[in-house]
């Protein structure tokens, strides 16, 4: 993969980590109810089930490149206008960044062992039907055909893990200080992430080519 093509996938990885879904959330929840530190596990089990999940989605695609030429053209074709239809829905969302059900998951508080919250984020990424949808749009745009599938495997979903633990390492200590700033600006947050993913998939349809 060219260094620019990788550049590409970070830019796309970290605004998909930011935005905000349930892993997100659960870790603003446990950083409330376990504190920060602990927070660390439900994270690194939620990466976890990013490497299962993302494996899923590329025996998937390995099928589909042993199969037809066409029919992953298609497919590329496909993950770019979801991409699209992703970001027309966050444009239009007027839910909030963050809303009270962070802080109604803290309550009543229990005490949980470090092996509970890392099943507690795995369990959260395999549940998690946009996931394997997500890597199935995203993957295409950037496996090279004719190179080794397993190590573009390693390396993207490597990359993804990253952005995800950054982002919840960004969100714990963001709630932590301006959460009040953060709901009230959540129509703004959610225009900026919309226009962005809107942007990216018409790109993707544009270069797609090149991609392949």
């Amino acid at each position: 993969m060219a260094l620019t093509h990788w550049l590409f996938f970070c830019s796309v990885s970290l605004l998909m980590c930011f935005t905000p879904g349930p892993a997100v959330l659960l870790a603003v929840s446990n950083s409330m109810d376990v504190g920060a530190k602990r927070t660390v596990f439900s994270s690194l089990g939620s990466s976890a089930g990013i490497f299962v999940v993302s494996g899923l989605a590329m025996i998937g695609m390995g099928a589909v490149l042993a199969t037809s030429a066409s029919a992953f053209l298609t497919m590329k074709v496909v993950g770019a206008i979801y991409l699209i239809w992703l970001g027309v829905k966050r444009w239009r969302s007027n839910e909030a960044l963050i809303n009270n059900d962070a802080d109604q998951a803290t309550s009543p508080r229990r005490e949980r062992k470090n092996w509970q919250l890392v099943a507690q984020g795995l369990g959260v990424s395999l549940t998690n039907p946009k996931a394997i949808l997500f890597f199935s749009a995203l993957f295409p745009q950037f496996i090279v055909p004719g190179m080794p599938l397993f190590t573009q495997y390693l390396l993207l979903t490597s990359t993804f893990a990253v952005c995800a633990l950054i982002s919840h390492a960004f969100y714990v200590v963001l709630i932590s200080l301006v959460k009040q700033h953060v709901v009230a600006r959540a129509k703004l947050f959610n225009r900026i992430v919309g226009g962005t993913f809107i942007a990216l998939g018409l790109g993707l349809l544009k270069t797609r080519h090149r991609l392949a």
